[in-house]
């Protein structure tokens, strides 16, 4: 690989890295071909990139980014999982994926300046998703409203019926 290659690798991932949510290091000796592009694929349908890139490269393009705490893990062959997102569905995708190919090691990851263990990918890995969770919060913030009109759309109608029982009373 030329130096002006490299170059443009580490500015490449200095830009992503500034825009990542969370980062995730993997561990991928042991997979074949054909796994590794269906890692790609299933990361790929949650907008999440991941990519084999040289330890090397990724220290001299990490720095100044969140992801400068994981150079402790950058040890071995090790790909970068990179989410601008939602940080959950990539932990998602590879704790499901680690379960069933034994061959990913998951390593560590970031997340907002703070570095995940396996056990908290995993942990993260169990939340819902964001469009779940946003789903939740709209269907608390609908209930309140709804609520409110349904308890002051009774207060006529009681009067109604009070006033129609009148009606009745004085009619006989």
């Amino acid at each position: 690989m030329k130096r002006a290659e490299k170059e443009r690798i580490v500015s490449d991932l200095h830009e992503k890295f500034l825009k990542t949510k969370s980062v995730f290091i993997t561990d991928f000796r042991g997979l074949n071909v054909s796994s590794i592009t269906e890692l790609r694929d299933q990361l790929r349908e949650v907008d999440v990139e991941y990519r084999v890139v040289k330890n090397t490269l990724v220290f001299r393009a990490s720095e100044g980014t969140d992801m400068a705490l994981l150079k402790d893990y950058l040890v071995g062959p090790s790909a970068v999982v990179l989410s601008y997102d939602d940080p959950v569905a990539p932990a998602k995708v590879l704790v499901k994926f680690a379960k069933e190919n034994e061959n990913l090691k998951i390593k560590a990851g970031v997340l907002e300046g703070k570095v995940l263990d396996v056990d908290a990918i995993r942990s993260l890995s169990e939340l819902p998703s964001r469009d779940i969770l946003l789903q939740k919060l709209m269907s608390v913030l609908n209930s309140a409203p709804t609520g409110l009109v349904g308890v002051l759309s009774g207060i006529p109608r009681k009067l109604l019926y009070v006033l129609h029982a009148i009606k009745e009373k004085k009619a006989s």
